[in-house]
């Protein structure tokens, strides 16, 4: 049974500044990217940050669903062929230049979650990379211009999918959006390609993260032994954008821009 929530009007309002905080927070990371850095530096730094902001991190000591256990940082840090949940406290990760890493967040204010991700360029990256992380961000655009109320969850992930297509990428299916508001993942799921279903109708009120994952190769994606990393199969650099939106009854209210 799907448990999809629409938020309060006060729910709202706590959303829209716990959004503000949190992209106050990613722009500082993205300054901080260069190549030496160790990445641990940046988990420090969001930690420093959200603790400042009087907020938490959504991640640690987060257990989702099937976890053998909690994720051990605040922010997760993939980097070229990590696509998501890359650990940045465990294993020394020096970034190089040339290299691509996703930063994503999750910051809980006043007990309303926010979820955002960019992926930002370590130094000058090639062309190819550069491209790759324009189209993914320009899916997830083209899903929040979908994510109109009376519309269905499946006009997002079809808007995502027809520009990956478009360019030739691999499509993750493992993972995707999801809503968020009062836990880190709630319903509905939001794949980034059309399973075939059309899914739930998009109401006013309702808070999704919209996050296109799109890699250079295959779709195919592997678990690392940590138990949170996942990686491409095949070893080439992937992306990832993710915001956080208010589905109103024309066009989705970005919170996390």
């Amino acid at each position: 049974m799907s448990l999809i929530t629409i938020k309060t009007k006060e729910d709202i309002a706590t959303l829209r500044e716990g959004g503000r905080r949190h992209a106050a927070i990613l722009r500082e990371l993205e300054n901080m990217v260069r190549p030496g850095l160790d990445v641990k530096e940046l988990n420090d730094r969001a930690d420093e940050l959200i603790k400042a902001g009087g907020d938490k991190s959504a991640f640690l000591h987060y257990t989702p669903r099937g976890a053998k256990r909690p994720y051990p940082a605040s922010l997760c840090v993939s980097i070229n062929e990590e696509v998501v949940h890359g650990i940045p406290n465990e294993v020394v990760k020096i970034l190089k230049e040339g290299d691509i890493v996703s930063l994503d967040l999750g910051l809980i204010h006043d007990k309303m979650v926010t979820d955002a991700a960019i992926t930002v360029p370590v130094g000058k990256i090639t062309p190819e990379l550069e491209e790759l992380l324009r189209v993914t961000k320009e899916a997830l655009m083209a899903g929040i211009k979908a994510a109109k109320g009376g519309k269905r969850v499946s006009d997002i992930s079809m808007a995502i999918e027809r520009i990956g297509r478009a360019h030739g990428y691999g499509i993750v299916e493992e993972l995707s959006g999801h809503g968020v508001g009062y836990d880190v993942h709630e319903d509905p799921y939001v794949p980034n390609f059309s399973n075939g279903k059309p899914g739930p109708i998009l109401k006013p009120g309702m808070v999704i993260a919209i996050e296109p994952m799109f890699n250079l190769g295959s779709k195919e994606v592997v678990l690392d032994m940590d138990g949170y990393t996942f990686t491409t199969a095949d070893g080439l650099s992937s992306a990832h954008f993710e915001h956080t939106v208010l589905i109103t009854k024309s066009d989705a209210e970005i919170l996390t821009a």
